[in-house]
C-alpha cells in the first residue's frame, strides 16, 4: 500500500496506530523503528520527520496497580523516539475514553503533533514534548525521579500527583505518594521501606496528572523491566 507513494516527495509522516499490536510490545520495540528506517531508506530523502501518537487510555481503570499490555505498547512507541533521530511522540493520556478505542477529542492530538512538527521538521525553538523519565535515584525510603523536557518545571494538574506506584525487592507494586520537589518527583510509600522501582501511568487506562509547565503531559513509564506476570484464567 505504501510502495506506489514512494516515487513522490515526502516531508514527514504521522503514525496513529498500535491498538492491534497490544500484547506484542516486545516485537513492536524493534518492528516500529525498523519500519521507520525502511520508509526513510526507500524514499531516499534522509531522516525525514516521523511523528507518532501514543495509545490513548482505553478500557476500565483498575483499582490496584497491575501489568498492562497497553502500557508496554506505549513504552515501545516512546522507545522509537529514543533510538532514532527526528521522531516525535504526542502523549494523549488526557483524552482517552474507557469505552471507545477511538476517542473523539482530537484537538489536543493535532495541537501536540503540530508542536512536534514545528520543532523537528521546521527547526522552531519550541518545547514539543512533555516530561520524559530519564533516571531514578534512591534516597532512603524515597525514589527520586528525574526528567527530560521539563526545563520550565513540573506541575500536578487538578490536585496532588496521582498514578505513581512503587515496589520493593518483592516486586509488588503499591500506590504511592508522589510530590514535586524542584525539577524532580519524590515517590514513597509507608509500606515500602526500600524502594526498588517506580511505575507511572502503567495501566490500560492511566489516571495521571503530571505535566510540564509548558502545558504537555508526561509520558507513562516504568523504571523496571520486570517480566509481566500472567494470571491463569
Amino acid at each position: 500500500m505504501i510502495a506506489p507513494l514512494i516515487p513522490y516527495a515526502i516531508k514527514g509522516a504521522i503514525w496513529y496506530q498500535g491498538e492491534s499490536n497490544a500484547g506484542r510490545a516486545e516485537q513492536y520495540r524493534t518492528l516500529f523503528p525498523d519500519m521507520i528506517r525502511c520508509w526513510r531508506r526507500d524514499w531516499g530523502q534522509g531522516d525525514f520527520t516521523f511523528l507518532a501518537v501514543q495509545l490513548a487510555p482505553f478500557q476500565a481503570a483498575k483499582a490496584q496497580p497491575a501489568d498492562s499490555t497497553w502500557a508496554e505498547l506505549r513504552e515501545a512507541q516512546l522507545r522509537a523516539t529514543q533510538v532514532l533521530p527526528n521522531v516525535g511522540l504526542a502523549v494523549i493520556t488526557d483524552v482517552g475514553d474507557a469505552k471507545d478505542i477511538h476517542p473523539k477529542w482530537k484537538k489536543p492530538v493535532g495541537e501536540r503533533l503540530a508542536l512536534a512538527a514545528r520543532a523537528i521538521a521546521y527547526g522552531e525553538k519550541n518545547e514539543f514534548s512533555g516530561p520524559i523519565y530519564s533516571r531514578l535515584e534512591i534516597k532512603g525510603d524515597q525514589a527520586i525521579l528525574h526528567f527530560d523536557h521539563a526545563c520550565q518545571g513540573l506541575e500536578a494538574r487538578g490536585g496532588e500527583l496521582k498514578g505513581f506506584a512503587v515496589c520493593g525487592e518483592d516486586k509488588k507494586f503499591l500506590w504511592a505518594k508522589a510530590e514535586i520537589v524542584g525539577a524532580t518527583v519524590a515517590v514513597s510509600s509507608p509500606e515500602v521501606a526500600q524502594p526498588v522501582a517506580v511505575r507511572y501511568g502503567w495501566a490500560d487506562f492511566p489516571e495521571v496528572n503530571l505535566w510540564s509547565k509548558d502545558g504537555l503531559p508526561a509520558s507513562p513509564f516504568r523504571t523496571d523491566n520486570f517480566p509481566m506476570i500472567t494470571t491463569p484464567k
